[in-house]
């Protein structure tokens, strides 16, 4: 990628000063964005503006220290050419169809907005020793935030004059696969998937018993913990935040414009109640912590659950989707030959609500993007192809309706941590978990007093590598079992399947009609 590119070049030229750096970057940028006869229409032209190509030159610089210091954010993806702006794969799909002008301009500003989102969550990771390559904000009265906001608006209203640039970024505003079709390759995938297939048919088999069996008959083998969310007096009941969702106005996008107050109201509403079998301290809920940039670690003493929005796209209409995540300190290996143990577990559940508010289906997954498993609604039916696939969807049970006043229950298993049960029930007593911001993942404290995300650039969490990576890679999914960050969760390890795919629920679900 350019950025590292730049990355490298700057490291060379530390010792010619701070003015052959600048030189350097706007030789370079001017090479990426149509200094030659010989790129292609469309391909990113200096702007004319003198403050334009400033702008230009104060992304480039930022994403230069950013990426010798390696503290590049890719919860989002950059987009090559547009500096500016980033990408999900939510957003992205909006980019292969029509869009009104309203569309556009709503479009170009979620883009900027990612953008400017991952860039405050990289300068404050940057380490102090990288702060003094960073350019000064334009006018020197305004913060650094404060320029890149401005220069990225400014940036987008250029872009939106330029019909070839427009092309050209709908063309590449998408999020790489997760997937390694050169690892497939070697792997003989067409081959090695065979022998994948029939364990991972086992471990739905073992699951769909599992959840066949009484509440009551599910083995426990230390003591059951519950999990509980803060009590919100305040919080209206679901039915009537059912109501705010279905009234509230849709975007140019056909986005749910949901305000602050009822985002935090739909998140305490559709909590989950977490019960874990507790043997070991492994088996406790807690708080991500670092001990220094690659050392992670769960602080136990108080349980914190992570929110984090997003969006389906299911018939034609963007749902509105509630993710709570969890951390555990391990998943203790039990010998030599356990391929599957490790440092660090996690699970992140999921809410989607319909049109009217109402949740329409639950999914889960482990932290590793591993263990997928789906909870449609009643009037939701599972494709056929979907169904007939070599790695179907896990659909162990049917959404079970939560009654009001109660929580939805989330068992879990000793040590795996394997999801076993879901059921509602009325409130007991419980430890009482905190919410946290998903975002304050990317920038943690560090006892120095400087900040550094739980994830690397690669969007894995160093240290919870598994050993299974050397067995199952020919499948294509780098580090199979490691902790992953949003937006890198492969789901699937036959076929192509990703847990923020906004098209998911679409393949995966027909809507029954009355």
């Amino acid at each position: 990628m350019f950025n590292g590119f730049i990355g490298k070049i700057a490291r060379y030229t530390d010792s010619v000063g701070v003015a052959m750096n600048r030189l350097l970057l706007l030789l370079l940028l001017g090479l990426m964005l149509g200094g030659c006869a010989t790129v292609p229409p469309g391909e990113a032209l200096l702007p004319v503006d003198s403050s334009l190509r400033r702008c230009m030159e104060l992304f480039v610089q930022i994403d230069s220290a950013v990426s010798q210091a390696g503290v590049k954010d890719t919860q989002t993806a950059a987009i090559k050419g547009f500096p500016h702006l980033r990408t999900d794969r939510f957003l992205a799909a909006y980019g292969q169809g029509a869009l009104t002008e309203a569309a556009l301009a709503e479009w170009l500003e979620r883009l900027r907005s990612l953008d400017a989102e991952a860039r405050r969550i990289e300068i404050a990771n940057l380490p102090d020793r990288d702060r003094t390559r960073l350019p000064d904000p334009v006018p020197p009265a305004q913060s650094l935030e404060q320029t890149i906001d401005d220069c990225g608006r400014r940036l987008v209203e250029n872009d939106r004059t330029q019909p070839e640039r427009l092309s050209l970024l709908r063309r590449r505003a998408q999020v790489p696969d997760e997937y390694h079709t050169s690892w497939r390759v070697l792997g003989l995938y067409p081959v090695t998937s065979l022998l994948v297939t029939p364990g991972i048919r086992r471990l739905h088999a073992s699951t769909r018993a599992d959840f066949a069996l009484p509440l009551g008959e599910l083995p426990v083998h230390g003591r059951l913990v519950r999990y509980i969310p803060p009590a919100q007096q305040a919080t209206p009941a679901v039915p009537e935040l059912a109501a705010h969702v279905q009234q509230a106005g849709r975007s140019a996008l056909g986005i749910p414009e949901i305000s602050e107050n009822l985002w935090t109201q739909l998140f305490a509403a559709h909590a989950p109640v977490w019960e874990v079998d507790t043997v070991t301290m492994a088996d406790r809920i807690g708080e991500p912590a670092l001990a220094h940039a690659a050392d992670s670690r769960i602080d136990t003493r108080a349980p914190v659950v992570y929110t984090h929005r997003s969006y389906a796209r299911f018939r034609d209409e963007v749902l509105v989707q509630l993710n709570y995540t969890v951390w555990l300190p391990e998943r203790p290996r039990t010998g030599a030959f356990d391929i599957f143990g490790g440092h660090l577990d996690g699970l992140t559940w999921r809410v989607t609500l319909d049109r009217s508010g109402q949740p329409l289906l639950y999914d889960v997954m482990h932290n590793c993007g591993c263990y997928y498993m789906v909870f449609p609604g009643p009037q939701l039916r599972l494709r056929p192809e979907a169904h007939a696939a070599r790695e179907p969807p896990l659909v162990p049970d049917l959404a079970p309706l939560v009654p009001a006043g109660q929580h939805m229950v989330i068992r879990l298993e000793h040590r795996t941590h394997f999801v076993q049960r879901i059921y509602p029930a009325a409130d007991r007593p419980g430890e009482v978990y905190a919410f946290q911001d998903y975002n304050r993942l990317r920038s943690l404290p560090l006892p120095d007093g400087t900040h550094r995300s739980l994830f690397g650039e690669d969007g894995i969490v160093a240290g919870t590598q598994r050993r299974e990576r050397w067995l199952i890679w020919p499948m294509g999914v780098p580090g199979p079992g490691a902790m992953r960050q949003h937006g890198h969760h492969a789901i699937a390890f036959v076929g192509r399947r990703h847990f923020d795919d906004a098209g998911l629920l679409d393949r995966l679900f027909s809507l029954e009609q009355p």
